[in-house]
């Protein structure tokens, strides 16, 4: 009996226990914000990133007693759904953000299902963030996408132009996968090209996403020997493929893109051959980098085991949802105040050194104010990690 009298006041004291945490955290109301994105398949690294940027932000901002919006302060929880770069699936993630109230989604991060998502958005009073391209998303009478990072009509033709200023660059060729991403950067990248006066000697080449051997694909588009040679929209699996296969081939040139890249993959699929291999990088770089950004960092390593410098970038969407929102607090529920909000928006850039300021772009490419402002920065991979080739601001 006394054994059991025992047992019971542990139990008891246990239960006592947990209510009391249970007390103590619920003391924050929660706010949730989604995420729907890629983060299985080739393109996995990108959505990923987006993920674990929101989830390590989270849990810090969580860990220091919550984020203050108005009078109420709340714990952030974000709700993350897997589209597998399928627009069907990137639809059906919308609408699970939407069912559990959501009004506030990071993502999708291709063409397709950016696109997709749009009818769910504005019929459920959705903003969402993507990583995207495509200028209708965010021309009027569009709204409710804001796009997250530099475009590739915008980092193309600073690109190009730094490599004729600086490599003499005056030929290039264009290479992309079969699908409509890829397709839309690459001719974006043509015309960029030419209208900068480069001679774009090829341009029609496309492969499949699942190809393996990139030899008989690369081999008539290497015959014309472009100074430059640009894999539009190419996802961080093919990438390193490409690399190793136009090295191979014997191809010295130059090597770029537009999108985003993973300096781990780049060296694990091609290691030194990916030298010199030109990339959109983070928004940060170790002069631009803030006390609050190496923390950041310092964070996601601890949380993941491992870090992507494209966090650099992806880091910033929460932060741009949660600052707007404490500007008005009343755009928690009412994206349209949301929007009002967005034109004169203006507040400290935590990440960033000096006196940056977190706003609203996109006049000169959209007709209104759709785009967070972070810097272009341009890397080139050298040795296993990207070195800065330079850094620019988009408008």
């Amino acid at each position: 009996m006394k054994r059991r009298s025992i047992l019971k006041s542990a139990a008891a004291a246990v239960a006592l226990s947990a209510m009391a945490a249970g007390s103590a955290w619920a003391e924050n109301p929660t706010l949730k914000i989604g995420f729907v994105g890629v983060t299985s398949g080739p393109a996995a690294a990108w959505g990923i990133s987006n993920q674990r940027s929101m989830e390590a932000r989270a849990a810090w901002i969580n860990e220091t007693g919550g984020y203050t919006i108005g009078d109420t302060t709340y714990d952030i929880e974000i709700v993350s759904f897997d589209d597998q770069k399928d627009p069907k699936r990137a639809i059906a993630g919308m609408e699970k953000m939407a069912q559990e109230g959501i009004h506030y989604v990071v993502g999708p991060n291709v063409d397709d299902g950016a696109a997709a998502v749009r009818p769910v958005a504005e019929a459920n009073g959705i903003m969402y963030f993507p990583y995207a391209f495509p200028k209708e998303l965010y021309t009027a009478p569009a709204s409710n996408a804001v796009l997250g990072m530099v475009a590739n009509y915008q980092s193309g033709p600073a690109i190009y132009k730094h490599l004729m200023e600086n490599e003499g660059v005056k030929t290039v060729a264009f290479i992309a996968a079969n699908e409509s991403d890829p397709l839309s950067q690459r001719d974006g990248g043509v015309a960029a090209a030419e209208a900068l006066g480069l001679e774009v000697v090829s341009s029609n080449v496309t492969y499949q996403v699942d190809t393996t051997d990139f030899t008989p694909v690369l081999t008539p588009v290497l015959r014309t020997q472009p100074d430059l040679l640009v894999l539009s929209g190419v996802s961080p699996a093919n990438a390193p493929q490409l690399i190793r296969s136009a090295r191979e081939l014997g191809y010295q040139g130059l090597i770029s893109t537009e999108t985003a890249q993973d300096a781990q993959v780049l060296q694990e699929g091609a290691g030194d051959l990916a030298n010199g291999f030109i990339s959109v990088g983070g928004a940060s770089t170790p002069e631009l980098a803030s006390d609050a950004m190496r923390e950041f960092v310092q964070r996601y390593t601890d949380m993941f085991g491992e870090y992507n410098d494209e966090s650099n970038t992806k880091v910033y969407a929460l932060e741009y949802i949660l600052e707007t929102l404490k500007a008005d607090p009343a755009g928690i529920d009412n994206v349209d105040v949301f929007k009002a909000t967005m034109d004169t928006f203006e507040a400290p850039n935590p990440y960033m050194v000096g006196d940056a300021k977190l706003r609203y772009v996109g006049d000169s490419s959209f007709g209104q104010k759709r785009q967070v402002a972070v810097p272009l920065v341009v890397n080139v991979f050298q040795d296993g990690t990207f070195e800065t080739l330079f850094v620019a601001e988009v408008d």
